[in-house]
């Protein structure tokens, strides 16, 4: 149940290493984090978290009513657990991602891209591989304008869909698709 006197917060997290450079996907917890940045519905104001800031980061969450996210359960959350102070769980947050609401209903992934460009007709500039690299290159600010814009688009999805109860998506075949949400 949400606390509606607590703030939604959006997130998302970019990393310093790529899933083949820490044995695969099953090792997101070692990718370690470059950048974290949410956003609050009730302030309206975007936070950006380097790896040292972490703690706060986990006090803002912390505090949620809701914690909003595409892939939040199988990616941000795994990178950032390792970080967390002992016993805090981020599985146990109040938690709506939407990458696992759309493959429950869909039966496959779609990516944030294309539901974005479907349901928006805004898409991202960018990927997490590119932010890998420019954090690589000390490029940090532009590796947080890239993560703001992805939490930035991830709200946007998520109002949508609240709103109108559907959002859409590009499907393979490049047909303009709509799936019912309740999130």
């Amino acid at each position: 149940m949400t606390d509606l006197s607590r703030p939604l917060i959006v997130l998302d997290v970019e990393t310093q290493h790529l899933a083949h450079e820490v044995g695969g996907w099953g090792n997101c917890h070692k990718l370690k984090v470059s950048v974290a940045v949410t956003y609050n519905a009730a302030t309206g104001l975007y936070h950006a978290y380097q790896e040292e800031e972490l703690d706060d980061l986990f006090q803002e969450l912390e505090g949620a009513g809701k914690v909003v996210g595409y892939n939040l359960l199988r990616f941000d959350y795994r990178v950032l657990q390792p970080y967390a102070p002992p016993g805090f769980s981020l599985q146990s947050l109040p938690t709506v991602d939407l990458l696992d609401h759309l493959e429950r209903r869909l039966g496959f992934r779609v990516s944030l891209d294309a539901v974005a460009t479907a349901t928006l007709g805004r898409g991202k500039s960018a990927s997490g591989v590119d932010a890998v690299h420019w954090f690589r290159q000390g490029l940090l600010e532009k590796v947080i304008a890239y993560c703001r814009e992805d939490v930035e688009v991830t709200y946007e999805v998520y109002r949508f869909g609240k709103e109108r109860g559907f959002v859409r998506f590009w499907d393979r075949t490049s047909r303009r698709r709509e799936v019912p949400v309740s999130w």
